[in-house]
């Protein structure tokens, strides 16, 4: 998006505002700099209410007014039965142990972990979490004897993407039996298609001192194209997806609805496995659609048309979509509070950088850095800035009831409204800056005043969602992870940056592409890295505010701007789970 100043705050300067997690805007005009990062200092609110200048603020502002939701809310439930899903439900069930005596009988520890991949990559993995813990436990310390002589590309490859995926710290040296005399990749391998894809896929599991990996990736890179065209279709679509949105970064819900169509087509497919894929695929998209009912009651309650001009996106369906990447069931609450965070987050930012004046997101910082609940307290805004508080605070009181009760959870709480004060303080700098014409360097905005802050508070949110964990040592976490949030970061605003790259530095496009690649590599490495430290949080929690957050980025970026213009790629995916049934 970008946030037109000018007309509001008396400015000709115009720059795009990036403080929620997937926006996507032309980041042209923040080069790439090597500056060491910078501290926010931020002068204490005095900001005096008066209610007459700014109600005639409101009346004489020019703002581009945003349409309404594309996506009609009753068609959506309209294939939504209950009964079915209860159905479904109880097959699931069935089911069940019969698929957990295919995975515990299977012969040998190797073909163990080859049904875990299938489990994983069919979307089945969260039934069988403590054997699959159990299994990888006991391999993982059987690990050498079970890699010697293993001279199979696909198996290797599918081990090591297992072991990583699990937070198990497998040497990328695996890969080595596969390298000639002249220390590059045999050649031969080429003949295995689907080899070649499933070591392109672990290339992707690599951490910074994985340089083998990076000769994997170049490696198979340079193949897969032309393969795709020479294997089966079947395979090829598979590998075509793959190039398109590796599986280790695209949302786990997607993977499975790909790849339950070409296991479906596969020789050697176990229609019980095949039937279970497809009921618990089905399941979940009920399940689904049922959370996306139960958040269009709120939205519809919060009457933002009554409430609000129209500067705001209307974007409940796409904000809701984007939170499947957090995808088992047990994930209920996260997907409905983070689609309420999202919300907020987008018509907080929406209104400093489309409407409000600098006097007006004075006020509103003002008024949530006293976090004061009091009607008093709001005498002095406008209607529609009094409007957004009550939202903003009932929301968090909505959280609040939820959570009293919960060990630990008024203190994530509390925390992450302390991040929710940091957000809006990175609101109200944008602002500041644009109201005398200042263009920040990058890493003033980076690190200031945009994503880094945006990053934090959305996983705070989460890791507040979450349920039966432990809250205090997740958030101690967060706070000791700057390095991480930076990388997070890095991934959102890299791939809009390229023109401001080539300006700065005088470079090529290509030139230009290369380097911010490389920026985004480096943050994957770094965040792989992460989760395969030894650390007091659990693997699943990281997998959860990390992993799968950047999923949920990934697929945002991958074809165009998925959120300001939620048209063409995203939405066929939100068709795909919330239609097409």
């Amino acid at each position: 998006m970008e946030a037109l100043f000018g007309p509001k705050l008396g400015s000709n300067l115009t720059f795009p505002s990036q403080t929620n997690l997937f926006p996507v805007c032309n980041l042209y005009r923040f080069p790439v700099t090597s500056h060491p990062r910078k501290l926010a200092h931020f002068v204490p609110l005095k900001a005096a209410a008066n209610t007459l200048a700014c109600e005639d603020e409101e009346n004489n502002r020019n703002f581009i007014k945003l349409d309404p939701s594309k996506w009609d809310h009753q068609s959506l439930f309209a294939k939504l039965d209950i009964s079915e899903m209860d159905a479904l439900g109880r097959e699931i069930e069935a089911l069940k142990p019969q698929v957990r005596n295919m995975f515990m009988s299977s012969k040998g520890i190797k073909k163990k972990i080859i049904f875990i991949y299938l489990l994983v990559t069919l979307g089945l993995a969260y039934h069988f979490e403590d054997e699959i813990a159990e299994t990888l436990k006991d391999g993982f310390q059987k690990i050498e004897e079970m890699m010697a002589d293993e001279e199979d590309l696909y198996t290797v490859s599918v081990i090591f993407y297992v072991f990583r995926t699990y937070g198990h710290n497998i040497s990328s040296d695996v890969f080595g039996r596969f390298k000639g005399d002249n220390e590059t990749f045999k050649e031969c391998l080429t003949s295995d298609a689907k080899g070649i894809l499933s070591l392109y896929e672990a290339s992707h599991m690599g951490t910074t001192t994985d340089y083998i990996l990076d000769e994997a990736l170049t490696f198979t890179l340079s193949y897969l194209e032309s393969l795709s065209c020479t294997c089966k279709p079947n395979l090829s679509v598979l590998i075509r997806n793959s190039l398109g949105l590796p599986q280790h970064k695209n949302m786990e819900i997607l993977v499975a609805k790909e790849y339950i169509r070409f296991y479906e087509k596969e020789e050697d497919c176990d229609k019980t496995l095949l039937k279970f894929s497809k009921l618990n695929f089905k399941y979940l998209r009920f399940l689904y659609l049922q959370e996306l009912k139960m958040l269009s009651k709120w939205y519809k309650e919060q009457d933002f048309e009554s409430k609000f001009p129209p500067y705001y996106r209307d974007l409940l369906v796409e904000t809701n979509f984007h939170t499947l990447t957090y995808m088992e069931p047990k994930n209920s609450r996260v997907r409905i509070f983070v689609t309420k965070f999202y919300v907020l987050q987008a018509i907080v930012d929406d209104t400093c950088d489309r409407y409000a004046s600098l006097r007006e997101v004075e006020i509103l910082a003002d008024t949530i850095e006293r976090w004061d609940l009091d009607d008093h307290a709001m005498d002095g805004l406008p209607d529609y800035l009094k409007a957004l508080v009550k939202l903003i605070f009932g929301t968090f009181q909505e959280f609040e009831r939820e959570l009293e009760s919960e060990s630990g959870g008024l203190y994530s709480l509390e925390a992450t409204i302390e991040y929710f004060k940091r957000f809006m303080r990175s609101n109200l700098q944008l602002a500041r800056w644009a109201s005398v014409d200042h263009l920040p360097n990058f890493e003033e905005y980076l690190y200031v005043a945009g994503l880094e802050i945006a990053i934090e508070f959305t996983v705070a949110s989460i890791l507040m969602a979450m349920e039966n964990i432990c809250k205090e040592e997740a958030f101690e976490w967060l706070k000791t992870r700057d390095k991480l949030v930076r990388a997070m970061a890095t991934k959102t605003r890299v791939p809009n940056d390229m023109f401001g790259y080539k300006k700065q530095y005088g470079v090529t496009e290509e030139e230009a592409y290369e380097k911010l690649r490389q920026l985004i590599a480096e943050g994957d490495k770094m965040m792989n890295e992460e989760f395969l430290k030894p650390i007091n949080v659990s693997h699943q929690v990281l997998k959860t505010v990390m992993i799968d957050t950047l999923r949920a980025i990934n697929v945002g970026y991958d074809k165009e701007d998925n959120f300001t213009r939620p048209d063409a790629h995203l939405k066929n995916l939100i068709m795909s789970m919330y239609v097409d049934l």
